[in-house]
């Protein structure tokens, strides 16, 4: 008999992105909040500053100058479980979408809080 393959996942439309202060709002670590580390749109996952920490048991290697022992960090989280947090109402909300029209007829699409409509993207 063949292994069964798991069939790719379309890359998840995230609209969380690096640097964002995002909420969690379920699982082991819910209703902390933290800095996005890392984004991964492939599996749908993010890596949030303090949040799922893990135990790392590493080994030591005195060539790369790694001391070995056990080591804490983050461990991935689903996008599904944060919500990303509003600077200007400081809550943890929903994301909408304003399409502004820019000099030359272009449109650019922004980042803004449901609740009090502040653009959550930097300039």
């Amino acid at each position: 008999m063949g292994i069964a393959k798991k069939k790719p996942v379309p890359p998840a439309r995230i609209e969380i992105k690096k640097e964002d202060t995002v909420k969690v709002i379920s699982g082991r670590d819910s209703g902390k909040t933290g800095r996005v580390l890392r984004v991964d749109r492939a599996t749908g996952k993010l890596l949030v500053e303090h949040v799922m920490m893990i135990k790392r048991h590493t080994r030591p290697n005195p060539q790369k100058q790694i001391k070995g022992g056990i080591a804490e960090r983050e461990s991935p989280i689903p996008v599904s479980n944060v919500l990303i947090v509003c600077p200007g109402c400081n809550k943890a909300v929903r994301i909408a979408h304003h399409v502004d029209v820019v000099a030359g007829g272009k449109t650019r699409r922004t980042r803004v809080c449901r609740k009090c409509g502040q653009t959550l993207d930097r300039k």
